[in-house]
């Protein structure tokens, strides 16, 4: 179909621009509201994929098939503006012949000021434009969402003021809102007081001499709210190698740090019960092999010697190799016991009342040593806990005190409780003889292992206790020096 004489604007003067338009991926339009005539410049149908006049240059062909559904009241609004209103530009999309829809730049004015009122437009290829657009509007979503899913905040320093930055997302790591503005020292108040000059250190090294840095720190939020950060940092140098920004970024990681911490906690128990397993182990084949062997030997002697007196005395050997055995017996069902008693009922036990219990049962020892007990459970005053179990701590930490009393003082044993964030702890300290650790440290809580020549002991009491200790999920610490004396923390729980 070819251009007609209708087909051609009417008012040539006013469209001799249409021949360059044509040649710059635009196209031009007319309509006559009196006469519904509509007119298309050629570089429109190209626009569109068509040639001139292959299809109906009509207003009702253009808003039923060419103009998407979405866009047309959109279209009709630009169109019906006031003549005096300034050209209104929008975009829509209108269907090619062979790629789909496309996006254009519409501009339409209506003209009303003469005797043939009419509006005029002009379309504009925008198609590759507006999919740039809708990518980088895309990515930039993306980009968002995955900051907010990967919680990342971001922050910079700009090294000449010294002063502090932080994206948005930084300010919701930091529980506070983005109109409060933080120095460097207040932001790095917020972590704990262990890792604060961790941090302080690194930045001042990247200041210096643009050393990145990557830490895992712990952070405490303006409500009070404790977790894991990844603190990392990056120099922006100038052209003399000079660091004068640092950017990085913190990532909140306390649900993958506590569950890194409670593996390597567990790796660390395993190792633990391990070694203990190993020890009972050797205990089994050892001791018990050896006291057995014994026997038998004293058996066979017995059997052999006919002389009464020789025999009654290797029968006292026999009496003492079976309770030697049967004392070995007995710490070894108590190990294996206190594995099987952790589902045992838990109670609220008071502190005082568990020591008294116990140092009324000591008051013999206690007298006979002059020994002085002093106690403060202020801080924390009960716990929720087994109670034969930490009567047990109780008895063993303070009969050691006494066993491994100083010979020129008399033994002061002082016991106190504490509550730091969600553990209760038990301190012990006396003056006794202290413990030797460098030589004995990796030894102390092991079985029937003794530091001292003091004839009560058997090496039994903190194998015990640590068990004890760690099969509620504590833990147990040492530090001594020799002839000052001995402090243990008990993690409870």
């Amino acid at each position: 179909m070819s251009v007609t004489e209708g087909d051609k604007f009417s008012y040539d003067g006013e469209f001799h621009v249409a021949q360059i338009i044509n040649n710059i991926n635009t196209g031009i339009w007319e309509y006559n509201i009196s006469t519904k005539e509509v007119k298309w410049s050629p570089g429109f149908y190209v626009l569109l994929g068509y040639e001139p006049g292959e299809i109906p240059p009509s207003y009702e062909f253009f808003f039923e098939n060419l103009l998407y559904y979405e866009d047309k009241q959109l279209f009709l609004k630009s169109i019906n503006r006031h003549f005096h209103d300034a050209p209104d530009t929008i975009r829509i999309r209108l269907l090619t012949k062979q790629n789909g829809y496309h996006w254009f730049e519409s501009t339409a004015k209506r003209w009303d000021d003469d005797s043939t009122p009419k509006i005029t437009g002009s379309i504009a290829d925008i198609h590759d434009h507006k999919l740039l657009q809708l990518n980088s509007t895309r990515n930039d979503f993306l980009f968002t969402e995955t900051i907010k899913i990967a919680k990342v905040g971001g922050w910079d320093i700009d090294v000449k003021s010294m002063t502090l930055s932080l994206t948005r997302e930084a300010y919701d790591l930091y529980e506070l809102q983005e109109s409060v503005k933080l120095s460097i020292e207040e932001a790095i108040s917020f972590f704990e007081p262990d890792h604060r000059q961790a941090l302080a250190r690194a930045i001042d090294n990247i200041i210096k001499y643009s050393q990145p840095f990557d830490l895992e720190l712990q952070f405490r939020t303006a409500r009070n709210n404790q977790l894991w950060l990844r603190v990392k940092g990056l120099a922006v140098i100038d052209d003399y190698g000079k660091c004068v920004t640092v950017r990085g970024i913190f990532q909140n990681i306390d649900y993958i740090k506590k569950k890194e911490l409670e593996v390597q906690n567990a790796v660390n128990m395993l190792s633990d019960q391990n070694k203990r397993l190993q020890n009972f182990a050797y205990i089994v084949s050892h001791n018990l092999r050896s006291h057995t062997g014994n026997l038998q030997f004293m058996v066979n002697l017995f059997n052999e010697t006919d002389v009464e007196d020789d025999r009654k005395e290797i029968f006292s050997h026999i009496k003492s190799i079976a309770g030697s055995l049967n004392t070995t017996i007995e710490h070894l069902s108590e190990i294996v016991k206190m594995q099987t008693e952790t589902g045992k009922e838990r109670k609220t036990i008071n502190f005082e009342d568990a020591l008294k219990n116990v140092l009324s049962g000591l008051q013999g020892s206690i007298k006979a040593s002059g020994a002085k007990i002093e106690y403060d459970f202020t801080e924390c005053a009960e716990v929720y806990y087994i109670p034969a179990y930490l009567e047990s701590i109780f008895q063993n930490m303070v009969t050691n005190s006494i066993k491994y009393r100083h010979p020129d003082r008399k033994p002061f044993v002082k016991i106190r409780s504490a509550r730091i964030r969600h553990h209760i702890y038990l301190y012990f300290e006396d003056n006794g003889l202290g413990i030797d650790l460098d030589k004995h440290g990796d030894s102390i809580f092991g079985m029937y292992k003794t530091f001292h020549h003091n004839p009560d002991a058997k090496g039994i009491g903190l194998f015990m206790t640590r068990n004890q200790i760690e099969t509620m999920g504590g833990t147990i610490d040492v530090t001594s020096t020799v002839n000052e004396g001995t402090k243990f923390t008990v993690k409870l729980v």
